[in-house]
């Protein structure tokens, strides 16, 4: 739509006539170019801040995934070193299972040649019925055997 040249258009109103301005028109330009000036300054502040709080949350964000993932390792480092420990106490418990049923072989078989033998068995009266020996008779602490000295 072609805008008419009629003087009482409003958009035309508020210029003057080249070479005649008004010296109030140059305050606000200068006014509004001014106050154009400091709100771009404003918003490249806060432009900057809003950057810098981001780079900040994101070096902090980065600094608790390091602290988590470096606690993970240390919790699995010692998961690590506790099953390597509970190994080698396993290998050292079966090592003396080993030991202490060799030493009841060995003071089972003693007294079963010892029985037809013994004296104190021979003179009590009654017979005592044959006696068996499991593995779970032995409560007794621990005595060492010179013969199964590590």
């Amino acid at each position: 739509m072609p805008h008419s040249s009629d003087s009482s258009d409003s958009s035309f109103s508020r210029s003057p006539p080249p070479g005649k301005q008004d010296p109030s028109d140059d305050v606000r330009k200068v006014q509004r170019r001014e106050k154009n000036r400091i709100a771009a300054q404003k918003s490249r502040q806060r432009q900057t801040q809003k950057a810098d709080t981001l780079h900040l949350e994101f070096r902090s964000g980065q600094t608790r995934a390091t602290a988590r993932m470096s606690s993970k390792n240390q919790a699995t480092s010692l998961c690590v070193q506790e099953s390597e420990d509970l190994e080698k106490q396993n290998a050292a418990l079966r090592k003396e299972i080993k030991q202490l049923t060799e030493e009841m072989k060995y003071f089972t078989s003693v007294l079963s040649s010892h029985e037809p033998l013994c004296s104190v068995l021979a003179a009590s009266t009654p017979s005592p019925p044959d006696v068996v020996y499991s593995a779970h008779a032995f409560h007794q602490p621990h005595v060492s055997s010179p013969r199964f000295q590590p």
